[in-house]
C-alpha cells in the first residue's frame, strides 16, 4: 500500500519490515530495563489505561501536578538514550540536522485507549511529531484544530510510520482501541507506539 495523507496526517503503511520490527522491539527491551513501564495518572486523579515509558533528554509523565516533560524517570534515573534505529527513522522522514528530544513509548494491553488530545507540550510546533507503531493493530482517530467537528479513523498496523507536521501539529487524535491479539510481534500482545519529539 502506498503513502496516505488524512488531515495532514502523512501515513506510510509497512514502513517498517518485519526483520526490522523485530530488531526494535529488541532494542525498546533494553529501553524499558532501564527506565521501566509505569501507569501515569491524570491530574484528575485517574489511572492512565497505557502504560509509559522514555527515552532521550525528556521523558513525558503525568501525575495529579499536571502534564509535563521531566528530565528523570519517576523512580529517579536519568531516561536512557533513544535507540539508533529509531534515530534512522527520524533523520530519514524529519530532518537529519536536529534529532528528537523525546522518544515516548506508550504500551497498549488489552482494552486500553488514548482520548483524543492535542501534542501541545513542546516550545517549538514547527517541529513535526514522528510516530511509530508495532504490533497489534489500533485505531487512530483524527479529529480538528479544536475541539468538536467530524473525526475519521484508520488501522494503523504494525511497522506503520505516521508524520504529524505542518497544519496538522496541532491536531486532535486518539487511539480508539487496540486489535488485540492482532499481530504476534510482541510476547502476549499488545501494541507499542512510540512518538518522537523536539521538546526545548
Amino acid at each position: 500500500m502506498g503513502e496516505l495523507e488524512l488531515r495532514g496526517f502523512r501515513i506510510l503503511p509497512g514502513y517498517l519490515d518485519s526483520a526490522q520490527q523485530i530488531s526494535l522491539v529488541a532494542a525498546l527491551r533494553d529501553v524499558v530495563v532501564a527506565a521501566p513501564l509505569f501507569s501515569p495518572m491524570t491530574p484528575m486523579g485517574r489511572a492512565m489505561s497505557v502504560r509509559m515509558t522514555s527515552a532521550g533528554r525528556y521523558g513525558w509523565v503525568s501525575d495529579q501536578t499536571g502534564y509535563r516533560y521531566a528530565r528523570r524517570h519517576p523512580d529517579g534515573q536519568d531516561w536512557p538514550a533513544i535507540p539508533e534505529a529509531v534515530l534512522t527513522i527520524w533523520r530519514d522522514l524529519v530532518s537529519a540536522a536536529r534529532t528528537p528530544d523525546c522518544c515516548l513509548l506508550n504500551y497498549y494491553g488489552s482494552g486500553a485507549r488514548m482520548g483524543l488530545h492535542q501534542d501541545r507540550d513542546e516550545a517549538d510546533f514547527a517541529w513535526p511529531v514522528l510516530s511509530i507503531s508495532l504490533g497489534d493493530e489500533g485505531l487512530l482517530r483524527i479529529g480538528n484544530t479544536a475541539r468538536g467537528g467530524s473525526t475519521v479513523s484508520h488501522w494503523l498496523r504494525s511497522g506503520d510510520v505516521v508524520v504529524m507536521g505542518g497544519d496538522a501539529r496541532l491536531t486532535y487524535h486518539g487511539v480508539d482501541r487496540i486489535r488485540f491479539g492482532s499481530s504476534s510481534l510482541l510476547k502476549g500482545g499488545g501494541r507499542i507506539n512510540l512518538t518522537c519529539r523536539v521538546v526545548d
